[in-house]
């Protein structure tokens, strides 16, 4: 921070040039409570600030340097996926057991997705004699520091295989065609996001697979539209049949037919209500049924 101040303030920097004391207190560089100086010069020159385009390195070396020491390396989890699969109303209505299939890296059926063979043995990594890291010592704007890295040759394992798969070119994975059980449960909406956990790609050398999340597109009905969990059709009426009080014929999504009777003074503007005869409700009874509820027919 006090480095900062200098360094964005013309007149500080202008003082440090001259005097090389600039703070209040009388407090000289780098005064640390209850420990030693740190010569912060090394030849920095306040007026480059191009010193400062690594400022992240250098707080990493900085508390790496006080004993804060990174994780070995683990390697990446594999990426999550999107996919769309299109539905009909039929099948959003009875809901759908099937399997989705997309193109992403799969596990390597050679080595189980390790990459190499555990079988073959492992020998000591000499970039780093089998510490997983390498210690660096830098010099940087706040000092000399010494900064520990994962090692780049054993990825921070501290050893190497003495077999590696040539099959996925000892990364673990492949590419391929990835397929994943689909349950779809009645009622289903468009639209809908589904978290398929796992079903996405493959990660490396053994890492956990990403996941795959299912967008659901419902198909327009040629007869049927709906309305959340409401239906709506159309059905051309004989007038004469409507004025002598006889039922109507109603086609339902579910493949049959309901008979409807429409009461005396109806206006046959408005929509004739016919109860449960819509879409199942999504939620939690079986199969994804609410304890087997249903929207209506218009």
């Amino acid at each position: 921070n006090e480095a900062y101040q200098i360094l964005s303030d013309k007149q500080k920097r202008t003082q440090y040039d001259q005097f090389g004391n600039v703070f209040e207190g009388g407090q000289g560089y780098g005064g640390i409570p209850g420990g030693g100086d740190i010569d912060i010069g090394f030849g920095f020159d306040p007026s480059n600030l191009d010193d400062l385009s690594n400022v992240s390195d250098i707080f990493d070396a900085f508390f790496e340097g006080l004993g804060v020491r990174p994780r070995r390396k683990t390697y990446h989890r594999g990426a999550d996926l999107e996919a769309v699969r299109e539905i009909t109303l039929e099948e959003a209505f009875r809901g759908l057991e099937t399997a989705v299939a997309v193109d992403t890296f799969v596990s390597c059926a050679v080595c189980g997705g390790l990459g190499h063979f555990a079988k073959e043995g492992f020998t000591k990594c000499a970039t780093c004699d089998g510490r997983g890291e390498i210690r660096e010592t830098r010099q940087s704007f706040f000092g000399q520091f010494s900064q520990v890295r994962t090692c780049s040759r054993c990825n921070g394992q501290g050893e190497i295989p003495n077999k590696v798969c040539r099959t996925c070119d000892a990364k673990g994975r492949v590419k391929s065609v990835k397929e994943a059980p689909l349950h779809l449960a009645p009622g289903i909406a468009d639209g809908q996001l589904i978290k398929m956990a796992g079903a996405g790609q493959a990660g490396e050398r053994g890492a956990g697979a990403g996941d795959l999340y299912l967008r659901i597109k419902i198909k327009p009905h040629q007869l049927f539209k709906r309305t959340g969990d409401d239906l709506t059709v159309k059905k051309d009426l004989d007038i004469l049949k409507v004025l002598a009080g006889k039922k109507i014929e109603i086609p339902t999504l579910s493949g049959g037919k309901v008979m409807a009777e429409i009461p005396a003074g109806f206006n046959l503007r408005e929509r004739l209500r016919i109860s449960g005869e819509g879409m199942p409700k999504f939620g939690g009874g079986p199969f994804g049924l609410t304890q087997g509820k249903r929207g209506d027919l218009y």
